[in-house]
């Protein structure tokens, strides 16, 4: 079974600002968080075989966390061009990650390709669980954030794991059927005309011998 490569990028607040940011990378990919703080020039880089559910096959994904950092700006502008998805992630807790999604959309927009799947993430869920108080960022708002972006949305925890595999593996799924509606639609995919020639609508109709 051939296996097709998927680049997606995560993206988020610089490190250096997250003293308690749990990475969806690692958790995704491996399971089970870091126990130390990981170096990095820029990105931290993960693949993942993923059997879709739609009859996609398997999809190999590899991720790139890019987490915001301006001093690698190239770097990472590089990698929003390849990228077929993106994870737009900020913490339910600090209102300023969330305040920066917009300037990363803009980002991201203006690199990547206009089909890229873009989904925002609320990351750090566990922590408004046990104390609804640090909550900075309403369900709600972002909720609407995304529907005016266009963008998917999910809240995660890295920490309990909880929607991060769901996540990462739906940004997939809606990757695929992109990909499969544009093929459809594609006049020079042999598919994309069988589907024409059997729709009636599409058949010239031969005109009455005078």
């Amino acid at each position: 079974m051939q296996v097709q490569e998927k680049l997606i990028c995560l993206i988020g607040q610089s490190r250096k600002l997250q003293l308690y940011y749990m990475t969806l990378l690692l958790r995704y990919v491996k399971g089970k968080l870091p126990q130390n703080k990981p170096s990095t020039i820029g990105v931290e880089f993960a693949t993942k075989n993923v059997e879709l559910k739609n009859g996609g096959g398997i999809v190999k994904a590899q991720i790139w966390d890019t987490a915001g950092q301006e001093r690698y700006k190239a770097i990472t502008s590089a990698h929003y061009r390849r990228a077929v998805g993106a994870l737009v992630v900020y913490d339910v807790t600090k209102e300023d990650t969330f305040v920066n999604a917009r300037r990363w959309m803009e980002e991201l927009r203006a690199s990547a390709e206009p089909d890229c799947v873009i989904c925002l993430v609320g990351n750090q869920v566990d922590r408004v669980e046990l104390n609804a108080a640090l909550r900075q960022v309403p369900i709600d708002k972002a909720q609407k954030f995304a529907n005016e972006q266009g963008l998917k949305f999910k809240e995660t925890s890295a920490l309990t794991n909880a929607n991060v595999t769901d996540v990462f593996d739906d940004l997939l799924h809606f990757i695929y059927d992109v990909k499969q509606r544009q093929e459809q639609n594609d006049p020079n995919n042999d598919q994309s005309k069988f589907k024409k020639l059997q729709d009636p609508n599409s058949i010239e109709k031969k005109g009455k011998c005078c």
